[in-house]
Protein backbone atom coordinates (compact mmCIF):
# COMPACT_ATOMS: atom_id res chain seq x y z
CA UNK A 1 0.00 0.00 0.00
CA UNK A 2 1.21 3.56 -0.61
CA UNK A 3 2.68 5.45 2.33
CA UNK A 4 0.33 8.11 3.69
CA UNK A 5 2.09 9.05 6.95
CA UNK A 6 5.81 9.45 7.67
CA UNK A 7 7.19 9.87 11.19
CA UNK A 8 10.83 10.93 11.38
CA UNK A 9 13.07 11.09 14.44
CA UNK A 10 15.18 14.24 14.73
CA UNK A 11 18.56 13.72 16.40
CA UNK A 12 20.94 11.46 14.47
CA UNK A 13 18.17 10.79 11.95
CA UNK A 14 16.75 13.83 10.16
CA UNK A 15 19.42 16.10 11.65
CA UNK A 16 23.05 15.77 10.60
CA UNK A 17 26.04 16.07 12.94
CA UNK A 18 25.63 19.87 12.97
CA UNK A 19 21.94 19.48 13.93
CA UNK A 20 20.64 20.86 10.64
CA UNK A 21 18.25 19.57 7.99
CA UNK A 22 19.94 19.14 4.62
CA UNK A 23 18.50 20.72 1.45
CA UNK A 24 17.98 17.22 0.00
CA UNK A 25 15.99 16.08 3.04
CA UNK A 26 13.91 19.24 2.96
CA UNK A 27 13.21 18.74 -0.76
CA UNK A 28 12.21 15.10 -0.27
CA UNK A 29 9.82 15.95 2.56
CA UNK A 30 8.32 18.81 0.56
CA UNK A 31 7.79 16.50 -2.42
CA UNK A 32 6.16 13.87 -0.21
CA UNK A 33 3.75 16.43 1.22
CA UNK A 34 2.96 17.61 -2.31
CA UNK A 35 1.82 14.03 -3.01
CA UNK A 36 -0.60 14.25 -0.07
CA UNK A 37 1.58 12.43 2.43
CA UNK A 38 1.42 13.64 6.04
CA UNK A 39 4.90 14.11 7.52
CA UNK A 40 5.59 14.64 11.21
CA UNK A 41 8.50 14.42 13.61
CA UNK A 42 8.64 11.89 16.44
CA UNK A 43 11.26 12.89 18.96
CA UNK A 44 12.30 12.68 22.58
CA UNK A 45 12.82 16.44 22.49
CA UNK A 46 10.60 18.99 24.16
CA UNK A 47 7.83 20.47 22.03
CA UNK A 48 9.52 23.87 22.07
CA UNK A 49 12.77 22.25 20.95
CA UNK A 50 11.16 20.36 18.05
CA UNK A 51 8.95 23.22 16.87
CA UNK A 52 11.66 25.24 15.04
CA UNK A 53 12.48 22.23 12.85
CA UNK A 54 8.80 21.62 12.12
CA UNK A 55 8.47 25.24 11.07
CA UNK A 56 11.50 24.93 8.79
CA UNK A 57 9.70 22.10 7.01
CA UNK A 58 6.30 23.78 6.99
CA UNK A 59 4.68 20.98 9.01
CA UNK A 60 1.14 22.00 9.93
CA UNK A 61 0.48 18.75 11.78
CA UNK A 62 0.58 17.32 15.30
CA UNK A 63 4.14 16.72 16.50
CA UNK A 64 5.11 13.69 18.58
CA UNK A 65 7.40 14.95 21.35
CA UNK A 66 8.79 13.72 24.68
CA UNK A 67 8.93 10.19 23.18
CA UNK A 68 5.18 10.30 22.68
CA UNK A 69 4.18 11.75 26.05
CA UNK A 70 3.01 14.94 24.33
CA UNK A 71 1.32 15.20 20.93
CA UNK A 72 0.71 18.83 20.12
CA UNK A 73 -0.14 20.75 16.95
CA UNK A 74 2.71 22.82 15.58
CA UNK A 75 0.72 25.86 14.50
CA UNK A 76 -2.41 26.00 16.65
CA UNK A 77 -0.69 24.75 19.80
CA UNK A 78 -3.63 22.43 20.48
CA UNK A 79 -2.71 19.46 22.68
CA UNK A 80 -4.08 16.19 21.36
CA UNK A 81 -2.55 13.91 23.98
CA UNK A 82 -0.53 14.42 27.15
CA UNK A 83 0.61 11.54 29.33
CA UNK A 84 2.74 12.87 32.21
CA UNK A 85 4.41 10.62 34.74
CA UNK A 86 2.44 9.54 37.76
CA UNK A 87 3.29 12.05 40.49
CA UNK A 88 4.10 9.42 43.10
CA UNK A 89 6.29 7.48 40.67
CA UNK A 90 8.10 10.67 39.63
CA UNK A 91 8.78 11.44 43.27
CA UNK A 92 10.31 8.02 43.86
CA UNK A 93 12.47 8.28 40.74
CA UNK A 94 13.73 11.72 41.71
CA UNK A 95 14.47 10.51 45.23
CA UNK A 96 16.47 7.65 43.73
CA UNK A 97 18.49 10.02 41.56
CA UNK A 98 19.12 12.31 44.52
CA UNK A 99 20.23 9.42 46.74
CA UNK A 100 22.60 8.01 44.09
CA UNK A 101 23.91 11.41 43.01
CA UNK A 102 22.74 10.96 39.42
CA UNK A 103 22.25 13.95 37.16
CA UNK A 104 18.58 14.33 36.21
CA UNK A 105 16.43 16.92 34.43
CA UNK A 106 12.72 17.56 34.97
CA UNK A 107 10.34 18.61 32.18
CA UNK A 108 7.15 20.29 33.34
CA UNK A 109 4.78 22.40 31.22
CA UNK A 110 7.37 22.33 28.40
CA UNK A 111 9.96 24.00 30.66
CA UNK A 112 13.32 22.37 31.39
CA UNK A 113 14.27 22.39 35.08
CA UNK A 114 17.72 21.51 36.43
CA UNK A 115 19.29 21.70 39.88
CA UNK A 116 22.05 23.94 38.57
CA UNK A 117 23.42 25.01 35.22
CA UNK A 118 26.43 22.72 35.24
CA UNK A 119 28.29 21.25 32.25
CA UNK A 120 25.55 18.67 31.62
CA UNK A 121 22.84 21.31 31.59
CA UNK A 122 24.80 23.67 29.36
CA UNK A 123 25.58 20.91 26.86
CA UNK A 124 21.92 19.93 26.73
CA UNK A 125 20.92 23.56 26.23
CA UNK A 126 23.23 23.71 23.22
CA UNK A 127 21.88 20.51 21.69
CA UNK A 128 18.20 21.26 22.32
CA UNK A 129 18.28 24.99 21.72
CA UNK A 130 16.49 25.75 24.98
CA UNK A 131 17.38 27.48 28.24
CA UNK A 132 17.33 25.46 31.46
CA UNK A 133 15.81 26.90 34.63
CA UNK A 134 17.98 26.15 37.72
CA UNK A 135 15.85 25.57 40.84
CA UNK A 136 18.26 24.05 43.36
CA UNK A 137 16.74 21.48 45.70
CA UNK A 138 13.24 22.36 44.44
CA UNK A 139 14.08 20.01 41.58
CA UNK A 140 13.31 17.06 43.87
CA UNK A 141 9.74 18.27 44.49
CA UNK A 142 8.19 19.41 41.18
CA UNK A 143 5.01 21.47 41.27
CA UNK A 144 3.14 18.95 39.14
CA UNK A 145 3.50 15.65 37.31
CA UNK A 146 6.47 15.91 34.92
CA UNK A 147 6.06 15.07 31.26
CA UNK A 148 9.49 13.43 31.34
CA UNK A 149 12.60 12.89 33.44
CA UNK A 150 16.02 12.54 31.82
CA UNK A 151 19.11 11.11 33.49
CA UNK A 152 22.53 11.70 31.94
CA UNK A 153 25.59 9.60 32.71
CA UNK A 154 28.57 7.83 31.20
CA UNK A 155 27.25 5.30 28.64
CA UNK A 156 28.81 2.48 30.65
CA UNK A 157 26.66 3.44 33.66
CA UNK A 158 23.33 3.76 31.84
CA UNK A 159 22.36 0.03 32.03
CA UNK A 160 22.76 -0.01 35.83
CA UNK A 161 20.81 3.24 36.17
CA UNK A 162 18.05 1.85 33.97
CA UNK A 163 17.84 -1.32 36.04
CA UNK A 164 17.53 0.70 39.25
CA UNK A 165 14.92 3.00 37.73
CA UNK A 166 12.84 0.03 36.60
CA UNK A 167 13.14 -1.60 40.01
CA UNK A 168 11.79 1.54 41.70
CA UNK A 169 9.32 2.67 39.04
CA UNK A 170 7.96 -0.75 38.16
CA UNK A 171 5.03 -0.65 35.79
CA UNK A 172 4.62 3.11 36.29
CA UNK A 173 7.63 4.11 34.20
CA UNK A 174 8.83 3.52 30.64
CA UNK A 175 12.54 3.84 29.95
CA UNK A 176 14.40 4.35 26.69
CA UNK A 177 17.78 5.63 25.55
CA UNK A 178 17.71 8.35 22.90
CA UNK A 179 21.50 8.71 23.09
CA UNK A 180 24.10 6.43 24.62
CA UNK A 181 24.41 8.71 27.68
CA UNK A 182 20.69 9.56 28.06
CA UNK A 183 18.03 7.61 29.94
CA UNK A 184 14.52 8.91 29.27
CA UNK A 185 11.72 8.21 31.77
CA UNK A 186 8.07 8.65 30.82
CA UNK A 187 4.64 7.26 31.61
CA UNK A 188 4.41 3.59 30.54
CA UNK A 189 1.73 4.45 27.96
CA UNK A 190 4.01 7.05 26.39
CA UNK A 191 6.27 5.80 23.64
CA UNK A 192 6.72 6.71 20.00
CA UNK A 193 4.90 3.60 18.78
CA UNK A 194 1.77 4.26 20.83
CA UNK A 195 1.86 7.92 19.85
CA UNK A 196 2.19 7.07 16.17
CA UNK A 197 -0.71 4.62 16.42
CA UNK A 198 -2.81 7.35 18.08
CA UNK A 199 -1.94 9.87 15.37
CA UNK A 200 -2.51 7.43 12.50
CA UNK A 201 -5.88 6.48 13.98
CA UNK A 202 -6.93 10.11 14.29
CA UNK A 203 -6.06 10.60 10.61
CA UNK A 204 -7.80 7.42 9.47
CA UNK A 205 -4.52 5.91 8.26
CA UNK A 206 -3.80 2.17 8.55
CA UNK A 207 -0.46 1.13 10.04
CA UNK A 208 0.43 -0.52 6.72
CA UNK A 209 0.43 2.99 5.24
CA UNK A 210 2.87 4.36 7.83
CA UNK A 211 6.64 4.74 7.51
CA UNK A 212 8.78 5.44 10.58
CA UNK A 213 12.46 6.34 10.43
CA UNK A 214 14.81 6.32 13.42
CA UNK A 215 18.15 5.31 14.89
CA UNK A 216 17.90 4.72 18.65
CA UNK A 217 16.19 2.43 21.12
CA UNK A 218 13.48 5.01 21.77
CA UNK A 219 12.55 4.56 18.08
CA UNK A 220 12.02 0.80 18.36
CA UNK A 221 8.32 1.00 19.21
CA UNK A 222 7.42 3.18 16.24
CA UNK A 223 9.61 1.14 13.88
CA UNK A 224 7.79 -1.99 15.05
CA UNK A 225 4.37 -0.33 14.68
CA UNK A 226 4.88 1.10 11.20
CA UNK A 227 4.15 -0.94 8.12
CA UNK A 228 7.55 0.20 6.90
CA UNK A 229 10.03 0.70 9.72
CA UNK A 230 13.32 2.12 8.49
CA UNK A 231 16.58 2.20 10.43
CA UNK A 232 19.28 4.75 9.73
CA UNK A 233 22.69 3.55 8.56
CA UNK A 234 24.11 4.93 11.83
CA UNK A 235 21.49 3.12 13.94
CA UNK A 236 22.35 0.54 16.56
CA UNK A 237 22.35 -3.10 15.48
CA UNK A 238 19.27 -3.67 17.64
CA UNK A 239 17.33 -1.03 15.72
CA UNK A 240 18.54 -2.32 12.36
CA UNK A 241 17.42 -5.82 13.28
CA UNK A 242 13.92 -4.57 14.12
CA UNK A 243 13.51 -2.56 10.91
CA UNK A 244 12.19 -3.77 7.57
CA UNK A 245 14.71 -1.60 5.73
CA UNK A 246 17.99 0.18 6.41
CA UNK A 247 18.83 3.48 4.74
CA UNK A 248 21.99 5.59 4.67
CA UNK A 249 23.42 7.37 7.72
CA UNK A 250 22.16 10.75 8.88
CA UNK A 251 25.23 12.50 7.51
CA UNK A 252 24.62 10.82 4.15
CA UNK A 253 21.00 11.97 3.73
CA UNK A 254 19.48 8.70 4.88
CA UNK A 255 16.04 10.20 5.46
CA UNK A 256 15.95 11.73 1.98
CA UNK A 257 17.11 8.45 0.44
CA UNK A 258 14.34 6.50 2.21
CA UNK A 259 11.62 8.92 1.17
CA UNK A 260 12.86 9.00 -2.41
CA UNK A 261 12.97 5.20 -2.58
CA UNK A 262 9.76 4.24 -0.82
CA UNK A 263 7.43 7.23 -1.12
CA UNK A 264 8.06 9.52 -4.06
CA UNK A 265 6.51 8.57 -7.38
Amino acid sequence: MPIKLIAVDLDDTLLDHSRTISPRARAAITAAMAQGVTVTVATGRMFRSALPYARQLGLDVPLITYNGALIKCGLSGETLRHLPLDMAAAGKLLALCRERGWYVQVYLDDVLYVRERDDNARLYETIAGVTAVPVGDELWSPAGPPTKLLAMADPADIPAIEAAVRAVGGDRVYTAASKTNYLEMTDPAANKGAALAFLAGSLGIDRSEVMAIGDSSNDLDMIAYAGLGVAMGNASERVKAAARAVTDANDADGVAAAIEKYVLK
